[in-house]
């Protein structure tokens, strides 16, 4: 079978980190089946004031056993962003047509229903070939708005297959109205073989981390979705109570966004210097060593589908305090691997961080409990669901 992936959600040599979870699915898929991957970069003739760190990114590149290309597709900002299916399409299409030359593709698997969900269904009309969408976190935020809605529907009901990787971005689909028998759950999977317990001296060490502070630790983008503002309001109240506490954020900021300098302004009135570091992104290989090091993993996040980080998390032995969005309670058992909270109840973010650096976890099940998460079982289930599509087709 010769796959081609679409998804602009996929790391590059500019942006390591970023949508690392697609590629560990779909690197174990190119060892099963031919792929080529194809991840567009937005394009705008102001880029290089808007996205100055993206223009960089190579054409072509080659990625533990992937070749990943990296076209441009055109994308009007801000408020124009409901158009970026189609020009993903209309951009793409002189591109995809030579490609096809060299690799023939039998089918397409696109990652993320919108952009990339929809210019996949459309190309795949284009050359008369079966289509896979991935529902990710994004259309829980995109299926609320009236521009995008329409089209979400449109890739659901067009497209040979369609999953998900949790049952609660499933039910957006279903709300979207497809019916649930047409969507398929395949979770992502935590490769435990990467993610797995050290000893928190040698981890604290590693990270540049002080061995004899009580730390919290978030990775994920520093950016408002993400909570990382919250967490940092509740640090004055949780410090009355644990004064040598540390609260360390691993993750790249987006560009553009007025964020992260919002975010250094709280923590200087508050008076937190001392106890927030800001450590950036780190490279992937490189996270078991913060999991680790970290007492508790906090996610105060908005709105997710299935946040990996919680599950690389457990693997490391390190619990969880995580708001109850999306996916997050079919990776965490409340009062088992961590603790969830309502959104946007700082009272209860603050008690159960507390609660989780007083309670004495068994590591042992936490990391069994990741290990439930197989990615070999999500490339079978997304392998099967390949071959339905095309046995359907043909």
């Amino acid at each position: 079978m010769r796959v081609l992936v679409l998804s602009s959600t996929f790391p590059s040599s500019t942006q390591p980190t970023r949508g690392v979870f697609v590629r560990e699915r779909i690197r174990r898929l190119g060892k099963r089946c031919e792929v080529v991957v194809v991840a567009p970069v937005p394009w705008f003739p102001l880029n290089r004031w808007i996205r100055r760190e993206r223009a960089t990114v190579p054409a072509v590149e080659h990625q533990e056993g992937l070749t990943v290309y990296h076209p441009r597709f055109f994308s009007l900002p801000r408020y124009g962003k409901f158009m970026d299916g189609a020009f993903y399409y209309l951009s793409l299409l002189a591109f995809t047509r030579r490609l096809r030359r060299t690799f023939p593709f039998e089918i397409i698997d696109a990652h993320f229903a919108f952009p990339d969900g929809l210019a996949a269904t459309l190309l795949a009309k284009t050359f008369s070939c079966p289509v896979v969408v991935t529902l990710r976190g994004t259309i829980v935020r995109l299926s609320g708005y009236p521009l995008h809605r329409p089209q979400l529907r449109w890739v659901l009901r067009q497209a040979d297959r369609v999953t998900a990787v949790s049952e609660s971005l499933a039910g957006v689909a279903v709300g979207l109205g497809l019916p649930r028998e047409r969507v398929r759950v395949i979770p992502n999977g935590v490769d435990t073989r990467k993610f797995m317990p050290m000893d928190r001296t040698q981890a604290r060490r590693l990270a540049g981390l002080p061995e004899d502070r009580k730390i919290l630790l978030t990775v994920a983008g520093i950016y408002e979705g993400k909570g990382q503002h919250t967490v940092v309001e509740i640090l004055p109240a949780l410090r009355e109570k644990y004064p040598d506490l540390l609260y360390v954020m691993v993750g790249n900021s987006r560009p553009g966004e007025q964020y992260r300098r919002r975010l250094t302004e709280t923590i200087w009135r508050l008076g937190l210097n001392d106890h927030v570091l800001v450590a950036g992104p780190q490279p992937h290989a490189d996270l078991v060593r913060w999991f680790s090091a970290a007492d508790v993993s906090v996610l105060a996040t908005q709105s997710e589908g299935w946040p990996n980080v919680l599950l690389e998390s457990l693997a490391c032995g390190t619990p969880a305090v995580a708001t109850r969005v999306g996916g997050t309670s079919e990776i965490v058992r409340d009062g088992q691997d961590g603790i969830l909270v309502p959104y946007g109840d700082p009272g209860a973010l603050g008690q159960a961080m507390s609660r989780a650096l007083d309670t004495p976890w068994d590591r042992n099940a936490l990391v069994k409990r990741a290990r439930a998460f197989d990615w070999a079982d999500s490339v079978d289930y997304a392998l099967d669901e390949l071959n339905q599509a095309l046995k359907r087709t043909r």
